[in-house]
This record gives structure tokens, C-alpha cells and sequence, in this order.
């Protein structure tokens, strides 16, 4: 009789679970509701796919994008599961195929979006089938305290109530605060739910900040990239021109690299994304569009060229590479332009699914947590400790493999700088009646003659021209700096530039303050050089083996039309390489080689290996 642990081994390879696995899959296999957080590249997909495997009826998952569906379903094909997705990218006669199918009881997994819920006839089709379990991935969609809300999440709960019998739900994100749990727990209608959160902890990442200049940035990613050779990564850029002019930049350099952002059309979109996943170009340049459930094991690097507005998106976005488990690197580029933009997105988002007040409440979140992301980029302290603190977990007071951690500071007294700063902001409020924006104390403290500045009248001002030898960056510097550190804030009503009671200590209490300063980066041009890699865990002979499995997983990839990491992950050859089996037998005790794969490619690896071995003496 099948059981949890023979389910993955013969399908999946694995010889046991990982944390917090295990547990979940009993509960579901119980008729117990879960609510899972775990970070990316800890395996959800396995705590539902195991279960789906056991259970009686059908399993649908409930996924936001149809490249995450295309991703998972491949992967599940290929171990032999009869899994199938029905979306918009299919024609309508495979959607009606594909129905039919299902009805016929073809499929044990079926991923759909999820307005695929509201349509007739597939309500139709899971009213006549047993639907034994509802997942939700990407679960933190259903929130709008979410990074990513999507309002058709929140009809996912009339879908369930709909179907003659309950089943059981598990939802799953990779991110998720107390907030967003609320929301989870509360929409889906989730039964006594078993709750699980493992460690956001991912100690092959390394996270790093690079303070730059919008002039400075082409050259210090060029810098980064070419540092790189020819490993995979992904570049995000806040705008589909800055992701274009990326993406010429680095093609200008014969880097292999493709765009992938709304404007681009739905078949150039597809294509570009195949040939990052089939390592056909080198580095996808993207906006926040692309990576939702992209699976990609072999990303050794991820660059943000601007500040994301919140920590959720920049961990999940930052947690695309390294899933393999080897060592990948994180990079954030920085200026303070990055929150400028940041604001007028979030000032000029909304739904027309939501009423006024739901979006105000939005916003004051969103400008909640983009205070958050900017003292991400400021903090002096450990950058995986923040990130970590901002999840609620406990963390050593150091990781030893950060930016932040690797760097020593000195701290340079901004009393005066400090004074001068927030008495203009409380000058030009005397004067005007009113508080205004960064912009305008930018320009009042340096003096500028810009006609807004003039017509105001700022000019008469005792704090008119008081840093006028300084660059408009190391002003606006100083601003970001008294906003994280609390002395300023922004009124999220009016997006202007307000002190906080703390500014009394600094002007008339004596307060000095100091800003940190990196004495091995400078202020101005921080972590020259990405952090030298990790030696490979492999030793010579497994190494050169390693190298010629990941040929021969090429050549068959090519053949098969799918990514190479469905054939096999880097994980898989790298233990094949270092086990070097001879036999079947042998082979089925890799870790990730399931009964299915083995009977596929078994024959075709050990020939290499035998060869390999033959060749070597």
C-alpha cells in the first residue's frame, strides 16, 4: 500500500522530507486545513503534490500565473503524475479537451487560474468529480495587505462552498505577515487550520546593497554582470523602459540577454521566457511581472537595479536565485531617486475592484512598508537580520555572509547637517503655513534658484543656501537618513515632509547624531566587487563528471523541447556525480530520480557514466 514516503521516493526520488514537509502532508492527508509560509526553494509544491497522489478524488490548485502552471505541470508530467492546466493559453478546443479529459478522470492535478473558478463549465466539471483537495498557491494573493493582491483570489471561498462536499484546503506562500495570515485564515474560510512556518533563513544567499547614482548605475551593473561569466541570473528594473534600455545595454556587450514585461506582447513574452528557462539566453532583464513561481534551479545571481517598494517582493524576488541549494548572490542598487519612484507608484496605483477607502488603506500600507525598504537600504546592521526581524524570526546578531556583515564602519557626526535640515523643514512650514515635499527642502537647503522655489518665496529663508556645496544625492542623503533613523516622517495624505517630536531633541535638546559611513566601500561607490564564490562541494573527479552529465542532460533537453532542469536538477547531478552508480539499482538511490525518470533516462546516464569512468582509467 502507498504511503507518504514510498509516494516520494518512487515519484519524486527523494529519499526523506524536509522540515516541516512531512507534517504537512499528514495534516492534509487527515482532512485537516493548512496554512503554510515557507520560503522559496523549500518545497511547498511537494506538500500538496504528495497528498494529491493519496487522495481519492482530484486536486486543484489554485495559481496565479500561467507560467508558474506550465513550470509545475511539466515537472509533474515528467515523474509520471497525470497532472494538466487549463488557462487562457490554451486554445478553445484544448480547453474543451482538456475538460473532458478531467471528466473522464485522466488527471489527479489540475492547476487553474483562479478566475477559472467563476466559469460554468469547469463548476459544472467539479461538481461531477470528487474534488478531494483545493490548494492555494501564492496564497498571500488573496490579501490586500499583499504584495500582489489579486482580487480574484477572494472568490475562491464561493468556489468551495459551492462543490457538494468540502475538501481540504492547503494554502501556500513563500511570504507572509501577521496581516496577510489574517486574510488568509479569514477569506478561504480555512477549518482549524494546522499552521506552519519554517525559517525565511536562505544561508547560501548572499545579500548586498551598491549605493549608486542613476549616471553610476549601467556601469556598476556592467561591472557585477561581467563578473558573472556565464552564469544565469535575473535583473528587475522598476520600468518596462528601464528594462528595455537594460536589455540593450547588455546585448551591446554580447551578453545574452532577453526583456520580459507587460508591454511586451503575449508570444515575445512566452519566447523570451523559454529561452531563460531552456539557458538559451544568459539573464532575464525584467519587471516585477516576471519570476512568480519560476523555478529555475541553476540562477546563481539576482540584481535589482532599483529599490522594490516593499521587503515581501525584494526577498521573494531575491529568493529566485540559489534554489538549488549552492551559492547565489543578491544585489541591490540604490539611490534615493529608487524611492521618489517607488511613491509615484504607489500614489498612482489602485482598483477599480475596490472602493475609495479600501484604497487609501492600501496606500498608507504600501507607504508603510516602503519606510521599511528604505532602512532595508540604510541599515547598517545585518542585512539577513532585518529581513529576518521583519518576519518575525529569530536571528544570530550576525551571519558573516552579508554585505553589511563582511563591511566595517566608521560614524561621521551629522549634528550640524542635521540641525541645518530639519530647521528648513520647520522654517518653510513657518512661512508657508503648510509642510511640502523632499524635493522642495532639497532645493531650499542647496540654494536652488528653480523658478517653484523663487515664486514661494523660499529664498528669503535663514536656511535658504546653508548646503549649497553639497550634491543634490548627499542632501537628499541626509534627508533619507533622518526619515529612517525617525526624525523625519512623510505624511502619507500629502506625500510631504513633516518632523516627528524627536526633531525637538536634535534642535533645541543637544541630541548629536551620527550617520554611519563604510570605511572599506565610501559612501558613494559601496561593495566593489561581489563576494567570492564558495568552493564547490565536489571534488576533481566528480566535478569533470559533473560537467559531462550536465552535457548529456543538454542534449536531451533539446531533444524533449523542456528545460533542462525537468530532466534532471543540478541537485540530482550533482549527487549522481558524486555516487557515480553502475547499476539501475544504484541509479534509483539518487537523490531526485524517481522510478519514472529511471526507466526514461537511466540507460542514457549510465552509459555516460560508465564511459566517464572508462575515460578516466
Amino acid at each position: 500500500m502507498e504511503n507518504p514516503h514510498s509516494i516520494l521516493k518512487k515519484v519524486f526520488g527523494y529519499d526523506g522530507f524536509r522540515p516541516g514537509q512531512e507534517q504537512i502532508v499528514s495534516r492534509l492527508l487527515a482532512g485537516q486545513d493548512v496554512l503554510a509560509v515557507m520560503p522559496t526553494g523549500a518545497g511547498k509544491s511537494i506538500c500538496y503534490q504528495v497528498p494529491a497522489l493519496l487522495l481519492p478524488g482530484i486536486t486543484i490548485v489554485v495559481s496565479p500565473l500561467v507560467s508558474l502552471m506550465k513550470d509545475q505541470v511539466g515537472a509533474l508530467v515528467q515523474a509520471g503524475v497525470a497532472a494538466a492546466f487549463l488557462n487562457n493559453s490554451l486554445t478553445d478546443h484544448q480547453k474543451a479537451l482538456m475538460l473532458r479529459r478531467a471528466r473522464e478522470g485522466w488527471y489527479k492535478i489540475i492547476y487553474v487560474a483562479p478566475e477559472r473558478l467563476e466559469m460554468p463549465g469547469f463548476q459544472r466539471f467539479a461538481q461531477e468529480r470528487e474534488i478531494s483537495m483545493v490548494t492555494v498557491d501564492e496564497a498571500h494573493c488573496i490579501s490586500q495587505w499583499g504584495q500582489d493582491f489579486r482580487p480574484s483570489y477572494l472568490r475562491i471561498k464561493e468556489f468551495v462552498e459551492t462543490l457538494p462536499k468540502r475538501p481540504v484546503i492547503g494554502a501556500f506562500t513563500a511570504t507572509a505577515t501577521a496581516h496577510v495570515r489574517d486574510d488568509i485564515r479569514s477569506h478561504l474560510d480555512l477549518h482549524d487550520p494546522y499552521e506552519v512556518i519554517t525559517s525565511f533563513d536562505r544561508p547560501n544567499l548572499y545579500f548586498g546593497t551598491r549605493r549608486a547614482l542613476p549616471s553610476e548605475k549601467p556601469r556598476v551593473l556592467l561591472d557585477l554582470v561581467l563578473k558573472e561569466r556565464d552564469n544565469a541570473g535575473i535583473i528587475y528594473c522598476s520600468t518596462t523602459k528601464q528594462v528595455d534600455e537594460t536589455t540593450r545595454l547588455l546585448q551591446s556587450r554580447g551578453i545574452r540577454a532577453a526583456a520580459y514585461h507587460a508591454k511586451l506582447d503575449p508570444e515575445t513574452r512566452r519566447k523570451n521566457q523559454d529561452d531563460f528557462l531552456y539557458d538559451r539566453v544568459q539573464i532575464m532583464v525584467a519587471t516585477n511581472a516576471f519570476g512568480m513561481g519560476i523555478d529555475k534551479p541553476n540562477v546563481r545571481f539576482v540584481i535589482h537595479y532599483n529599490m522594490p517598494k516593499d521587503l515581501e517582493s525584494y526577498y521573494q524576488e531575491a529568493g529566485r536565485a540559489g534554489r538549488d541549494g549552492e551559492s547565489a548572490d543578491c544585489i541591490l542598487l540604490f539611490s534615493p531617486g529608487d524611492v521618489e519612484t517607488a511613491k509615484f507608484f504607489i500614489q498612482n496605483s489602485g482598483s477599480e475592484e475596490l472602493d475609495q477607502e479600501a484604497q487609501e488603506r492600501i496606500r498608507r500600507r504600501d507607504y508603510e512598508r516602503l519606510r521599511i525598504m528604505v532602512g532595508y537600504c540604510r541599515t547598517t546592521g545585518c542585512f539577513r537580520g532585518y529581513i529576518l526581524d521583519y518576519f518575525g524570526q529569530k536571528h544570530a546578531k550576525t551571519c558573516e555572509n552579508c554585505g553589511s556583515c563582511k563591511s566595517m564602519y566608521q560614524h561621521e557626526d551629522i549634528t550640524v547637517a542635521a540641525q541645518m535640515a530639519l530647521s528648513c523643514v520647520r522654517r518653510v512650514r513657518e512661512h508657508l503655513g503648510y509642510y511640502v515635499g523632499k524635493t522642495l527642502i532639497v532645493q531650499t537647503l542647496r540654494g536652488s534658484r528653480d523658478r517653484r522655489v523663487l515664486q514661494l518665496g523660499l529664498d528669503t529663508l535663514s536656511t535658504y543656501g546653508l548646503m549649497r556645496q553639497l550634491s543634490v544625492e548627499k542632501v537628499r542623503g541626509y534627508l533619507d537618513f533622518l526619515e529612517a533613523e525617525g526624525y523625519l516622517q512623510t505624511n502619507p495624505d500629502h506625500f510631504t515632509l513633516e518632523p516627528t517630536a524627536a526633531a525637538s531633541a536634535v534642535l533645541f535638546g543637544g541630541r548629536a547624531v551620527s550617520m554611519p559611513v563604510r570605511l572599506d566601500q565610501g559612501p558613494e561607490n559601496e561593495e566593489k566587487t561581489v563576494r567570492r564564490r564558495e568552493p564547490s562541494l565536489l571534488a576533481a573527479q566528480a566535478e569533470a563528471l559533473f560537467e559531462t552529465l550536465r552535457a548529456s542532460r543538454a542534449r536531451i533537453a533539446r531533444e524533449e523541447s523542456v528545460p533542462a532542469y525537468i530532466v534532471f536538477s543540478n541537485a540530482a547531478l550533482a549527487d549522481m556525480a558524486a555516487k557515480a552508480p553502475g547499476t539501475m539499482a544504484e541509479f534509483l538511490q539518487v537523490s531526485g530520480v524517481g522510478a519514472v525518470k529511471a526507466a526514461r533516462y537511466g540507460e542514457r546516464f549510465l552509459r555516460v557514466i560508465a564511459d566517464h569512468r572508462e575515460k578516466d582509467g
